[in-house]
């Protein structure tokens, strides 16, 4: 199945086992996405931002991803149990920051913080391989098995690999409604029951985590204000806690009802880079993260998903994903974490290890 894969330019594979996301029904069908774009797979590089803003790329990254993809997949199927050939090379990943300078960032980030440049950030870091050849099938199915992530998927573009296990959503469009479910705040999970339920009401109880949250569930209200009806944008959740198997996460939901003749590129224009993973405001966090950042994000924290036949669709944020260009023999993957004036620097290095930790643990051993 593996080698049959690879005959594709564009091929996407989900895992047969589906997780529920949420829960709704909506009234007033209806659809502004045109049919060119129905059945699609929707692919969109971090860097697409440079497209709908004055963003002035200063920086590359080694993957050179497209900037964007909408393509009818040759190859779409549900991924059960495979037999795969499993690969024996060892894989050194490299940190492309130390620790030390990680701290010195965020001490400089705290500073803009402080003069009120900016409220929050979302600072992320990058592990690299070089001369690496791997199985794109063995590590999605190893990732999957771990993380049993809601919107994991496997997408091919030509020679380029995306091996998903997000659990964020960006954005889904039912009929005219739209939603939004930003994460920020993490814990670990427990060695007992007894710890896991502490770890999560911590996380439950945490100002920090608290605070940013809510910064982002406001540029996420702010970013769908622009598209909504008068009054219908709506938190119907705040703070709530979500459980994954490697982490507890704070997430909170947002969602608008559409105005009339709103299009798919509107939703996206308003809309993208998703809000978590930029910071408040969200222009000026965008600008720092290109500065302070090691590389352009490329295809992390962009966005994926697929426009079904009636013009609904679910687009998830590119985390907790390794990106691999078999053509140059090199894969990265990115972690990162919310600063603002209440966060430490050495508990954020090392909430970033903990969001790395399936990853390293799928490709190291």
């Amino acid at each position: 199945m593996y080698t049959d894969f690879k005959n594709y330019k564009y091929a996407f594979v989900k895992p047969s086992t589906t997780h529920d996301d949420f829960n709704a029904s909506f009234s007033n069908k209806r659809s502004n996405i045109t049919d060119d774009l129905k059945n699609h797979i929707i692919f969109l590089n971090y860097d697409y931002k440079s497209d709908i803003g004055s963003f002035e790329e200063k920086k590359t990254n080694p993957l050179e991803f497209p900037k964007y993809l909408f393509a009818e997949i040759e190859k779409q199927t549900l991924l059960s149990k495979v037999i795969i050939e499993t690969s024996e090379q060892k894989i050194n990943l490299k940190h492309t920051i130390s620790k030390e300078t990680y701290i010195q960032k965020v001490s400089l980030l705290k500073d803009h913080i402080s003069k009120g440049d900016i409220y929050e950030i979302n600072y992320c870091i990058t592990f690299e391989a070089s001369d690496v050849m791997i199985n794109p099938f063995e590590l999605f199915q190893k990732l999957n098995d771990i993380s049993k992530a809601p919107f994991a998927c496997l997408l091919k573009i030509e020679n380029k690999y995306i091996i998903s296990s997000s659990p964020e959503l960006f954005i889904s469009k039912k009929d005219n409604t739209l939603i939004t479910k930003p994460i920020k705040g993490t814990a670990k999970r427990g060695a007992t029951e007894h710890e896991d339920e502490l770890l999560k009401k911590n996380l439950q109880n945490s100002l920090k985590e608290k605070t940013e949250n809510v910064m982002i569930v406001d540029v996420c209200r702010n970013d769908f204000s622009k598209i909504a009806q008068k009054g219908s944008v709506d938190v119907s959740k705040l703070f709530d806690i979500e459980t994954f198997k490697q982490v507890h996460q704070m997430v909170s939901t947002v969602s608008c009802l559409l105005k009339e003749a709103i299009t798919f590129k509107d939703i996206i224009d308003s809309t993208f880079p998703m809000a978590s993973m930029t910071g408040a405001p969200k222009i000026r966090a965008m600008q720092l993260i290109d500065e302070f950042e090691m590389y352009n994000r490329g295809p992390y924290s962009g966005a994926i998903g697929s426009i079904d036949d009636n013009g609904d669709f679910d687009l998830s944020v590119l985390i907790r994903s390794i990106f691999y260009d078999e053509e140059k023999n090199y894969l990265s993957f990115s972690v990162g974490s919310a600063i603002t004036n209440l966060c430490d620097a050495e508990e954020e290095y090392e909430e970033c290890l903990l969001k790395a930790k399936a990853m390293i643990q799928v490709l190291t051993q």
